[in-house]
């Protein structure tokens, strides 16, 4: 009996994995790691329209930029993925048809960002809006939504390290496909049998953690200190590679090495020592960029947001679009009544007198 709650207590003391990563509904899977990846696109793209429209940008740019982006994304997350673990794709006994299964996991942040990236940079210049402000404002969203996708490598009960007692070990169990015993992804866990390692270290939940604090990090330096050109995006690269850097060593999963550390080891330190570079010199291009140089070019600007009242405090001293036109239309009737005639400047003067708005305002 003793041994029988020594045993009860510390399965009590570990965290248990899923029973399984997919369910079905008639024909059609319903697995859990794609449906983290869209919970983090929606949470990555609400955040981002947020911060956007707070820095003085036009309402749905974000949304058109995701267009974009997002597809581009997932196609450059795929192929950092197979191109840095070809052995599972190619050569002897493989599949190659199975590196275009994303529905089983397998995607690499790294790609996803560079070819995400192109797929923003098409959709700014389409717009007329400057690409580092817009990877400002969703720097904290994307890392955001790198968190929730862990979630899908729970259920997927992979990325994990090796053992360990501590009390936040993690169970991995054995999963039986009926279909294909060699299928552990798509399988059930029936009697809740541990693999030989469990418990082990929860990667995945160490970097999802991890995450959401460099969201925390981004979103409070970028308040405090204004950050623009850039910086909010490379200081989201820096704390995150600064993160996966450890993390990436604790792993125990199959990966290509480079001297006898795993790729995304060196990517994360090589990214790192990028990111710091950038955040450095890109202070030279002085202040946050001017509120309506964030207007998309097919949106009128007496439509665009006014950055001052924005929820999360970031453009409190911003201007919206209208007065800065007002500003503008008054200056220039003030500059055009200081070069006329005294008759004209006088009649001119009268007129402004009787009504001081702009157009615009009317």
């Amino acid at each position: 009996m003793a041994d029988v709650n020594t045993a009860s207590a510390a399965f009590l003391a570990t965290i248990p994995s899923p029973d399984q990563g997919v369910w079905h509904i008639g024909p059609i899977p319903i697995r859990a790691y794609a449906l983290c990846i869209i919970a983090g696109i929606i949470a990555a793209i609400w955040l981002g329209e947020r911060r956007w429209i707070a820095r003085g940008g036009t309402k749905g740019t974000v949304i058109d930029v995701a267009v974009f982006a997002v597809p581009f994304g997932l196609v450059g997350g795929r192929l950092y993925h197979v191109i840095t673990d070809n052995q599972l794709y190619f050569g002897p006994g493989k599949n190659p048809l199975n590196a275009l299964k994303i529905w089983d996991g397998g995607l690499g942040i790294w790609g996803a960002i560079a070819l995400g990236a192109v797929g923003a940079l098409i959709a700014c210049r389409r717009k007329g809006i400057p690409l580092p402000a817009m990877a400002d404002a969703l720097a904290p969203g994307i890392v955001l939504a790198q968190a929730v996708g862990r979630l899908g490598n729970y259920f997927n009960q992979e990325l994990y390290g090796a053992h360990t007692d501590l009390p936040w070990g993690l169970e991995i169990y054995q999963r039986y496909n009926p279909t294909d015993p060699n299928d552990f992804l798509n399988g059930v866990a029936i009697g809740h049998v541990p693999l030989p390692d469990s418990p082990v270290h929860p990667t995945f939940l160490y970097e999802l953690l991890w995450n959401v604090g460099v969201a925390l990090l981004v979103i409070w330096a970028d308040r405090k200190f204004r950050l623009g050109h850039g910086r909010v995006f490379a200081l989201y690269v820096a704390g995150y590679t600064a993160g996966r850097f450890w993390i990436e060593l604790m792993r125990t999963d199959s990966a290509n090495h480079i001297l006898g550390l795993r790729v995304n080891v060196w990517t994360s330190i090589l990214l790192f020592a990028a990111a710091i570079a950038y955040f450095v010199l890109a202070a030279k291009r002085g202040p946050r960029e001017a509120p309506e140089t964030l207007w998309s070019k097919d949106v009128p600007r007496e439509d665009a947001p006014d950055a001052s009242g924005a929820s999360d405090g970031e453009g409190a001293s911003g201007t919206s679009a209208a007065s800065v036109a007002a500003s503008a239309a008054e200056g220039e009737a003030h500059a055009d009544v200081a070069a006329a005639p005294d008759t004209v400047r006088d009649s001119a003067a009268d007129k402004a007198t009787e009504d001081p708005k702009p157009d615009s305002e009317k």
